[in-house]
């Protein structure tokens, strides 16, 4: 490996952003079902284990990135 080159932790946040709508009895069970049954793995897609007629959503598909950090390591 060449002298010159140094190796750098990047932390990074990728966020992705939007919306779902959702049919509940009031905003505490709204949050609720958006907390335990929709989500998001890296390599998959936004997923719910919800019926499909009380949850929809659309986020876009290219998330925000931020660099958080720097620093070297060797």
């Amino acid at each position: 490996m060449n002298k010159d080159i140094k190796i750098f932790q990047v932390k990074t946040k990728f966020i992705f952003e939007g919306i779902f709508e959702v049919k509940a009895q009031d905003k505490e069970q709204a949050r609720a079902y958006i907390e335990k049954h929709c989500g998001l793995v890296i390599g998959g897609d936004i997923h719910s284990t919800l019926p499909n007629e009380i949850v929809e959503w659309n986020f876009s598909v290219h998330p925000k990135k931020e660099i958080k950090g720097i620093k070297q390591i060797k």
